[in-house]
């Protein structure tokens, strides 16, 4: 008869040790991707008030492109780069603030929001949330001039 209080010991080899992102139990492994922390904290950044986009300048002009392309869609992942290890994950935004709201606030209601989402979502601790303002947005930022086109109207 088997020792009950024996407990199984599973031989682990390179392709079963845990990796980046593991959340490890006795009845298997769940593997999380970092593009995976990434959108679920571009989207939740994006939804707090006074974020008005995320990325520098350069991924903010290929994503106005990508816009344009019949079928394509805009980055969830923009502006966010992450460190996903074990048990634990960082998170540094790039964001473009609203003109009027209090950047200091912002921020806050950023880390929290990260932070309460990723950690619901994926489990990981949240140990680090780096909020950059890479621009202000200004009233009337999005509005095309329009054509001069010479003639009298």
């Amino acid at each position: 008869m088997a020792d009950p209080t024996a407990t199984k010991s599973r031989p682990q080899n390179e392709a079963e040790q845990p990796r980046r992102g593991t959340l490890a139990t006795k009845e298997g492994l769940t593997t999380i991707a970092d593009v995976v922390v990434q959108k679920i904290a571009g989207l939740t950044a994006r939804e707090v008030p006074g974020v008005h986009a995320l990325g520098g300048g350069a991924a903010r002009a290929f994503s106005a492109l990508r816009e344009r392309i019949p079928g394509a869609t805009a980055s969830a992942g923009q502006g966010v780069s992450v460190e996903v290890g074990e048990k634990q994950a960082a998170v540094d935004l790039q964001v473009v603030v609203e003109y009027g709201a209090s950047i200091a606030d912002v921020s806050r209601s950023i880390r929290r929001g990260v932070i309460a989402g990723v950690e619901h979502m994926t489990g990981l601790e949240v140990v680090e949330v780096n909020v950059e303002v890479v621009d202000l947005h200004l009233p009337g930022d999005d509005e095309e001039a329009p054509a001069d086109s010479g003639r009298v109207q």
